[in-house]
């Protein structure tokens, strides 16, 4: 049963106050809030458990390797990994597509080969092969989109060459909300050319769980943060052959086998790409996350969050000069929008001063507002946690910073 009166009060942040007002809190696309039992277990961690992982022989670091070995397979085992060495811990989605675009730019880009993108993507991937196409003297191309915010999949067929060496694409869109058709594509793009295919799930993986089997995929990457899990902590799953062929992104601590003043032979994956000290309580409260949405389960909670995205949408379009953009039928809880020609900066910070906190800007996706041709939008992104009251609450603190603001 979902129960949102028991689930928010696993939420401690959702009991204070903003400028006198409740919290409501709609950024959940920047990051997630964090329920008491991923909070428990960093508590745990530091007062009961704080050692360093691996090699250490003493009890501490015995048990803390074991619940950090444990984490990385619960990790594996949500987003259905083959085997839990595909599993790599990183800082976020940000670096773990920049370990990605190192290591395959590295051993598999050469001059004239080409990366295909698409104009919807975050900046953290967009920027990173753009580098790696100049460096190598590579073509980046992108797949374009329409007025609904939707992928324009009909010009995969004029855009995949022999050449086409890596497709890269969010699964969400942060800006837009639309659920793009990863499965489908990946299938499309198998049957013209060998390319790989990494999926930014970043967005993807508070409203939904991955099947990294089932899509087929090469990476797939997210950040435990966008999950109600710590910040600092990220996963890349890699098909293992991957792994076994990619250099390490980084060296150091934690990534060999042996050195010698000679030569260095390196750890086996997911250790190879894992230098240094790890973020070790990360991995622990990311797995304490997915062991919490699971038992609420993503059928309740897209089924919750269904009903806030239609609900507020029909309240939003009921105010005059309101423009969605993202019209996507296949969205998830994430309503983009400007009101007439005011500013989304000037509504934001109207909007705290109710207690309401939305995201005003261009979310990183600066080729999205360019495609609108507008700064940037206001971007309300609800979470299972959120209401159909607190919905009510920014629609009436809205009206009101129109009224000021026009």
């Amino acid at each position: 049963m979902f129960d949102i009166n028991k689930i928010r009060s696993d939420f401690p942040i959702l009991n204070r106050t903003v400028n006198n007002k409740p919290l409501v809190y709609f950024d959940n696309g920047a990051t997630g809030q964090k329920p008491k039992q991923v909070i428990d277990a960093l508590v745990n961690y530091y007062s009961n458990q704080n050692s360093n992982i691996h090699r250490g022989v003493h009890t501490l670091s015995r048990e803390i390797t074991i619940a950090y070995e444990e984490a990385r397979q619960t990790i594996a085992s949500h987003i259905n990994a083959k085997q839990v060495s595909e599993i790599v811990f990183t800082k976020g989605t940000t670096e773990s597509i920049n370990l990605v675009t190192y290591c395959f730019g590295k051993i598999e880009l050469n001059e004239g080969d080409e990366i295909l993108i698409t104009e919807m993507e975050h900046h953290s991937n967009i920027i990173p092969w753009q580098i790696v196409c100049e460096e190598k003297k590579a073509v980046l191309k992108y797949i374009p989109i329409n007025e609904a915010g939707e992928l324009i999949l009909e010009k995969l067929p004029q855009l995949i060459t022999s050449k086409t060496k890596l497709v890269a694409f969010t699964h969400i869109s942060n800006t837009l909300g639309t659920i793009n058709p990863v499965k489908e594509m990946i299938v499309q793009i198998r049957s013209l050319c060998k390319a790989a295919v990494l999926i930014d799930g970043a967005q993807a993986v508070p409203h939904l769980k991955p099947d990294v089997q089932d899509l087929d995929c090469d990476f797939y990457v997210f950040s435990g943060h966008k999950l109600f899990g710590p910040t600092g902590v990220g996963i890349l799953y890699a098909k293992q052959h991957w792994l076994e062929k990619f250099p390490p992104y980084q060296t150091g601590g934690g990534t060999i086998k042996t050195v010698t003043l000679e030569k260095t032979e390196f750890a086996d994956p997911p250790l190879k790409f894992e230098a240094g000290t790890p973020h070790i309580e990360g991995g622990i409260g990311l797995a304490a996350a997915i062991s919490y949405v699971n038992a609420i389960g993503f059928e309740a909670i897209q089924k919750h969050e269904n009903t806030l995205l239609d609900y507020a949408t029909k309240k939003l379009l009921e105010i005059e000069d309101i423009r969605i953009y993202g019209t996507s039928k296949h969205k998830t809880s994430v309503l983009s929008f400007n009101v007439g020609n005011i500013h989304p900066f000037d509504v934001g910070s109207i909007l705290d001063k109710y207690g309401v906190a939305i995201r005003s800007g261009h979310h990183c996706t600066q080729p999205i507002c360019k495609f609108y041709n507008i700064p940037g939008t206001i971007r309300a992104s609800f979470a299972f946690y959120n209401t159909v009251e607190e919905i009510d609450v920014f629609i009436a603190a809205l009206k009101k910073a129109i009224r000021l603001l026009s």
